[in-house]
Parts: structure tokens; sequence; C-alpha cells
């Protein structure tokens, strides 16, 4: 089912939303004290070259505060702007899969029972981050709620993985996309423009490689460079290529267009935070980037999927 209007020549998370559920749906974005195999040591002592200090969980709750104070102080804030509505539990920083089985488990459920208008779950968090206990207990979730698991890419080409540091490959992550979907979890997969050494053909075949996969759902990013990184050191000794607000809009109209119709687009822009972003500053413009988007597709008459083949399914 597609979810376009006359503004929004895409399937965008908030038409999908209302459309499910009848009313507005917003995600509290909390922190449940996880790391990452890519942080701890495991892998690597850097983690990927963009992830910020707060494993790019910067809008998440405060990790001191339990679960439940973490959300009930964002949803106050947002109860500010939206007076009713419905709510997902939004596990964002780090690896939300990446530890004991009953920690999981334990936080899972703290979150679900936190507050009768939880409608779902969505976990953020590494395809390399799953075993046989965690795929069990995730399938038992999918029985009781709405839940979704978010997945990093960022590219398809393992080239730029290994320069991202991503630390691990496109075929892990196919594997675990297909294993996830054989228990019929919802994914959402998340991409990053710009990466250094990628051209537009390659940021295209990334959306070639997504279409072949059965995924519900896409976050588009632009690659920013913040502070505390290890993308920042490289940045500020050897400044490299940072796609300018008009090239993004254009890849991304593109990209968009190449895309399975069925897809449900989350974000078509990063949002990083101010006091830490080194560059490009455009990209504090949220509603700038999503209005040129918007403007240019209407403007040519472009919609989601109009460039789709189904080859490629």
């Amino acid at each position: 089912m597609q979810y376009f209007t006359n503004e929004k020549h895409y399937n965008t998370l908030n038409n999908y939303y209302r459309a499910r559920f009848g009313t507005k749906v917003m995600k509290i974005a909390l922190n449940g004290g996880f790391s990452c195999p890519n942080r701890d040591g495991t892998l690597s002592t850097k983690g990927c070259l963009f992830c910020s200090e707060k494993g790019s969980g910067d809008f998440a709750g405060n990790p001191v505060e339990s679960i439940k104070n973490q959300y009930k102080q964002i949803k106050t804030m947002m109860n500010k702007k939206w007076k009713d509505g419905l709510y997902i539990a939004y596990f964002q920083a780090f690896s939300n899969t990446y530890g004991p089985i009953e920690q999981l488990k334990t936080i899972y459920e703290t979150a679900l029972s936190l507050d009768n208008d939880i409608i779902g779950l969505n976990i953020g968090t590494r395809a390399d981050c799953f075993n046989d206990d965690i795929y069990d207990l995730l399938d038992s979730l999918n029985h009781q709620t709405y839940l979704t698991v978010e997945l990093g890419l960022q590219s398809m080409h393992d080239e730029s993985l290994a320069y991202i540091n991503r630390g691990h490959n496109r075929d892990q992550f196919t594997k675990t996309v297909r294993a996830l979907r054989q228990r019929g979890i919802d994914v959402v997969v998340h991409i990053i423009n710009g990466l250094p050494g990628e051209t537009k053909e390659m940021m295209f075949q990334t959306i070639d490689y997504i279409n072949q996969l059965d995924i519900q759902g896409i976050k588009i990013h632009m690659l920013y460079v913040i502070k505390n990184t290890p993308l920042a050191s490289i940045y500020l000794n050897d400044p490299f290529d940072i796609l300018s607000l008009a090239e993004y809009t254009d890849i991304t109209v593109h990209q968009i267009r190449k895309l399975n119709p069925n897809i449900i687009i989350h974000r078509v822009t990063g949002d990083p935070p101010k006091n830490l972003l080194i560059t490009p500053e455009w990209t504090l413009k949220k509603f700038v980037v999503q209005n040129n988007i918007d403007k240019q597709m209407r403007k040519q008459g472009f919609y989601q999927g109009d460039l789709y083949h189904p080859l490629f399914k």
C-alpha cells in the first residue's frame, strides 16, 4: 500500500502510522545503557568513524535515568506539542541487541509496561549483534506488540564499510535481514549519503541493493562531521569533499525515485546536534532539506518508485 499525498510524493512514516493506527504516533527515544562490539574492544576501540560519543543517540534519554524516568520526561516534552496520540518505545543509542538475553528481555518488557499508550518497540542495532536466543526473543515480542528492528547499513559497498570501520560486511547484513524477515519482523535500514570516496552511482547502487531485500522502511542520512569522532580527526587534518545541499537534494530525490514504492521512508535527512556539528552547517536546517526534496519532486512530477525496476525486487 502507498501513502502518497499532494505534498509528499513518497511514503512518509507519519502517513503510514496514521493509516495503520488511526492517530498520531510518536517515538520516544530511550537509552538502554548498551554498548557496541565496535567500541568495547571486541572489534576495535574506535567505533564507526562517524559515530558520536552517545552512539548516534544524541537525542535519546539520559542513561543515568531509569527507562521509566526517561520515558516520562520525554513524553512530557512531547505532550506540549501533541496532546493526543500513541507511543513507540525507541531504543536508539548504541546497539540494543548487544547484551545478555535476560537483560534484553527485562529492558524490552519494562518499556512495554510503562504506559497503556505504548503500542510498539523500535530496536536500533547492528547486523552482527544477533544469535538464536535473540532471534527467539524478538520473535516472541513480535507476537506481543508492533515490533521494528532498525539496522545500520550505511552503504552496500564493502570498501566503504571497511573505510568507516563498520565491523561487518554486506553479506552479514543480508543474512541478518533474511533471518529477521523469516520471523515476520519489520526491518528499517539506515543509509548515509556522501561517504568519502563514494560517487553518486555508488549511492544509487545502495538503493538497488536495498530493493532486493524484503524490508519495510528506510532512513536516509547525510554524512555530517561532529566533534570527538574519528571522522572529525580525519576531516580536520585532511578535509574531504562534503555534499552541498543541492547535491544532496538531487541524489536523495533520485534514490527515492529508484526505491521500491512500498517501502516507508522514515527520514530523508539526518539531525545533528548543533553544539557538536563541524560541517556541513546546512544539515542543521532539517525542514529546509525536507522542503527542497519535496519541492523538487512536486515540480518535476516525480514519485517514489517511478524509476523502480521490478527486476531488482
